[in-house]
């Protein structure tokens, strides 16, 4: 008998997210150990999600996320209608640079990249759409945090905070310096601090005041200039800005919500 005192929902959510970009398929038996489930409750479980298209049954046995997940989470408003407005803006500072454009989400701590362009000659980034990131490293990350509540900023920097590479800002005193330049002059840099060959420069997308998003172009470190791109992104950040509101100028996509530390601390 199943002394698991989870709900059945509960259940459902801890195998979905036994998944992750490092183990994007799983076995049975390794879904079971990750979710924390009996066999015989995750064998039940699992069988619904495959029947309703939630998971993907291989011929090798091994279970992957299901294009109906996919079909549904494409409708959070926040991805798909964003990403809709934005994507002329977005087109149109690629084929400026043919550099890699971002454009991001605040969710909680962290940010969540909803869409990616990239050409074939652009530096290599981590980037991947539905990833997450912290925020205090990256460009857009570091223009959405710049922005947040105070109470979002304080829990970030209180937090220990990943040293990507050896010019990674991880001082609080010298994140919050940073922070006051980006509100400043209305766009973030980020130089080396994710990978020491790229830089990013990132606009927020403000709309009613609020920031909902944020843009950035990835480029080379090599011959870099900051100051001769922030013009670029801002001027994307604004056309986006305005593909986002509604004819009255109210906003059309929800702001992010701050999430306190007891009910986030689990995604550190």
């Amino acid at each position: 008998m199943d002394s698991d005192v989870r709900t059945v929902t509960g259940k459902v959510l801890a195998l979905l997210g036994a998944f992750t970009p490092s183990c994007p398929e799983l076995t049975l038996s390794e879904l079971s150990r990750r979710a924390g489930l009996s066999l015989a409750t995750t064998h039940r479980r699992v069988a619904e999600l495959v029947a309703w298209g939630a998971l993907e049954r291989g011929e090798d046995g091994r279970y992957r996320v299901g294009l109906r997940l996919w079909e549904v989470a494409s409708l959070a408003p926040r991805g798909l209608g964003l990403r809709e407005a934005a994507m002329p803006f977005l087109e149109d500072l690629y084929e400026v640079t043919h550099e890699n454009v971002q454009l991001a989400v605040r969710e909680g701590f962290e940010l969540v990249f909803v869409e990616r362009i990239s050409g074939r000659r652009a530096v290599p980034v981590w980037t991947r759409v539905g990833g997450r990131f912290a925020l205090h490293a990256t460009g857009v990350g570091l223009a959405l945090l710049a922005h947040a509540p105070a109470e979002v900023q304080e829990e970030v920097l209180a937090a220990p905070l990943r040293a990507y590479t050896d010019k990674t800002v991880t001082s609080p005193a010298r994140l919050r310096e940073m922070l006051d330049a980006v509100r400043r002059n209305g766009y973030a840099v980020s130089d080396g601090q994710v990978t020491t060959d790229a830089v990013s420069v990132a606009a927020p997308v403000r709309t009613d005041g609020a920031v909902i998003a944020a843009v950035s172009l990835v480029v080379h470190a090599d011959g870099a200039q900051p100051a001769a791109l922030a013009p670029l992104v801002q001027a994307a950040a604004r056309g986006i800005a305005r593909a986002c509101g509604s004819p009255s100028g109210a906003r059309v996509f929800p702001r992010a919500p701050v999430v306190s530390a007891a009910t986030d601390r689990s995604r550190r």
